[in-house]
């Protein structure tokens, strides 16, 4: 039992790696348990021999009288600070080396996507493909990820645990996230930051497919993919759970429910994920408009999407700004209206 205690094939956490990041973190944990020890170690064994060696009745001599020992001092005083200095240096180093807005070093570009955090789902959006999913990060394997992440609500954290590198997502804002699959598979996500009572819901599914099986993937959102419309827009503005949003989009109910039960498996993926959430023919920086609260330009279509304006610090507006509006709001209004 406890061999296959941990068999698992979800790939669950950044100890079981399937990427070079979350390689790079397991390697950085091993080494602070490594030098941790010797401090800890040491206490851990010493105290039960102590115990013993002076018990009450024990044969061990007692010696009342001792004041001072210079190299009882050194050792006491001395290892701890070693481990202090030694520990400061490593986590130094592995932060600037592990810094999230790094690029990662590859003979291959990086995949762009923009992520959208909703209550209570996750919106991915590939401006070089024009295609957009909801709770699905499809990925090659094998090639740098660049993601822009900003949130549509309150902030949430943004995981894949056997990727690495959790990230805050805050909404007016946008920060970066560089991750890559070392190959195909489907790694569990979800968000780590308490954001409502339904926040352990909001949970995705990261598919590392195959260059080739990427290329197909993207050829069939172009082809079958729905559009993606104010009406959408709404439903993920409105609090909904993957099923939830599901129906609605299939029109087995007239209008989502806040708050729908979502059931997953052991992977974070939907159990519904039989009708996936894929979309083209989305508005034309999407992503910008949701950061900068901003209205989207609903008249201008993607299906021949092949990059986006990157968003500049001057083109968000302040929360206090007149012109700031929430995109729940602008999603009502008329199509190419302005706030």
């Amino acid at each position: 039992m406890p061999l296959i205690a941990g068999c698992s094939d979800a790939h669950l956490s950044f100890l079981d790696p399937q990427g070079p990041i979350a390689a790079a973190q397991r390697q950085h944990f091993w080494w602070v348990i490594a030098i941790t020890l010797t401090v800890v170690l040491p206490v851990l064994v010493l105290t039960p021999l102590i115990l013993w060696r002076y018990r009450y009745g024990g044969r061990a001599r007692y010696r009342p009288q001792w004041e001072f020992s210079l190299r009882a001092d050194l050792a006491i005083w001395g290892i701890p600070l070693l481990v202090f200095a030694v520990l400061a240096t490593l986590t130094w180093r592995s932060t600037i080396a592990l810094d999230p807005y790094r690029p990662l070093v590859s003979d291959q570009p990086p995949l762009e996507v923009q992520v959208v955090g909703f209550d209570w789902q996750w919106l991915f959006i590939y401006p070089e493909q024009g295609i957009a999913t909801v709770d699905e990060l499809v990925i090659p394997a094998g090639r740098p990820v660049s993601l822009r992440l900003t949130s549509a609500s309150v902030m949430q954290g943004f995981f894949v645990p056997a990727l690495g590198s959790q990230i805050d997502v805050m909404n007016h804002m946008v920060t970066r996230l560089h991750l890559e699959a070392d190959a195909p598979g489907v790694f569990p996500g979800r968000n780590m930051q308490y954001s409502g009572k339904e926040f352990y819901r909001q949970r995705f599914v990261t598919r590392a497919l195959s260059a080739d099986a990427f290329a197909d993937f993207t050829h069939q959102v172009r082809a079958q993919g729905r559009s993606f419309t104010p009406e959408v827009f709404s439903l993920l503005m409105a609090k909904n759970t993957h099923a939830a949003l599901a129906r609605a989009l299939d029109g087995t109910e007239t209008a989502a429910i806040t708050g729908s039960a979502r059931q997953t498996d052991d992977a974070g993926s939907p159990a519904d994920d039989s009708t996936p959430l894929r979309f083209k023919h989305f508005p034309s920086g999407l992503f910008e408009a949701i950061a900068a609260h901003r209205t989207p330009d609903w008249s201008q279509d993607t299906s021949s999407l092949s990059t986006t304006r990157p968003l500049s610090p001057d083109s968000l507006l302040p929360a206090s700004s007149p012109l700031s509006i929430h995109p729940a709001l602008a999603a009502a209004a008329p199509t190419g209206a302005t706030p």
